[in-house]
């Protein structure tokens, strides 16, 4: 792990999905409440050219034409829309000497489930009760829940009491050293009517449903919770290589991966949601997919953050931190 001359806070998980996004966003707006500046840098998304990729950095959403993928964008959009300057690449010495002289703090958005590139001063470690267990049977998300110092458990609101008592058994018995914070990812979307009896396609987070392994994500959470008709399942009509994103990964369920490495995949992605037959296109994506594609049906997007429940908070952690 690389030092770093500021303080370091590494944000990582037990699996792609669990949480991270919305767990790093609440962090930045505490520091940034403390009157802190705040980098954060991003695990390597190597999509492109990797000499022209050394040392990235994105601050508004005109920038954000650099990324070519909706998987940058997904993970970039969110912390730029927030006001936050977001660094990637690949040459991680060099973007951490660029992004130290203009933060005070540095954030590590460890994606997927990656562990820190920097020596970190506080590790924070998300856990997903919907894939209960996992948190120690994966690697490197197991090494994460040794290592942290924060674990949140995450998502309780949607899991069941066996999920979040095994998570935290493990938690306990892996790492009791930890403090633990309880949350909840509760969604949000523009107009709940919309949703109500509505027949609505679920796009959700490529990553998740796919080797992350989760069967659904927030678009069907919103679905369900405003009361849709129906989830479309859009295996059917999927194309090219969206239809063999399903045949990688047999157990995805009737949503559709938000698929966009390349610009086929992206061409395929659009192609594959002008064709499914509903009322409604639910994006339970973190990047705003109607400002990249080109959708022929009314669309609505999915998001959430992070509601701590109980005590100790975010802000408790980060006190005592400073």
């Amino acid at each position: 792990m690389l030092p770093a001359k500021v303080p370091v806070i590494s944000i990582c998980a037990v699996r792609t999905g669990s949480g991270k996004s919305q767990t790093t966003r609440e962090v930045a707006r505490i520091l940034q409440e403390r009157g802190k500046r705040i980098a954060i840098i991003r695990h390597p998304m190597p999509y492109g050219d990797l000499a022209t990729s050394r040392v990235q950095r994105y601050a508004t959403l005109d920038d954000l034409d650099q990324a070519a993928t909706i998987e940058e964008r997904e993970e970039y959009e969110h912390h730029v829309q927030c006001g936050y300057v977001v660094y990637a690449g690949v040459d991680y010495a060099d973007i951490l000497e660029a992004a130290q002289k203009e933060a005070d703090i540095v954030l590590w958005d460890g994606g997927n489930n990656d562990t820190s590139f920097y020596k970190s001063d506080l590790e924070i470690v998300i856990a997903d009760p919907h894939r209960a267990g996992d948190e120690i049977s994966y690697h490197p998300g197991e090494t994460n829940l040794r290592r942290a110092h924060v674990i949140v458990i995450n998502k309780v609101e949607t899991a069941d009491q066996e999920e979040r008592a095994l998570v935290l058994r493990n938690v306990r018995q892996y790492n009791p050293r930890a403090t633990v914070i309880e949350a909840a990812s509760p969604v949000h979307v523009d107009d709940p009517a919309k949703i109500r009896d509505a027949r609505v396609l679920a796009v959700e987070d490529g990553p998740t449903v796919t080797h992350g392994e989760m069967p659904f994500g927030a678009a069907v959470v919103a679905a369900t919770k405003h009361g849709a008709a129906e989830v479309v399942d859009p295996r059917e009509y999927a194309v090219r290589t969206i239809a063999e994103t399903y045949r990688i990964y047999p157990d995805i369920g009737p949503v559709l991966p938000a698929m966009g490495y390349t610009e086929q995949q992206m061409e395929d992605l659009e192609e594959t949601i002008n064709a499914v037959p509903c009322d409604l296109v639910l994006l339970g994506t973190p990047v705003d997919l109607g400002a990249v594609l080109h959708i022929k049906k009314p669309t609505m997007r999915v998001t959430y953050s992070l509601q701590e429940i109980g005590q100790p908070t975010l802000k408790d952690v980060l006190e005592r931190f400073f």
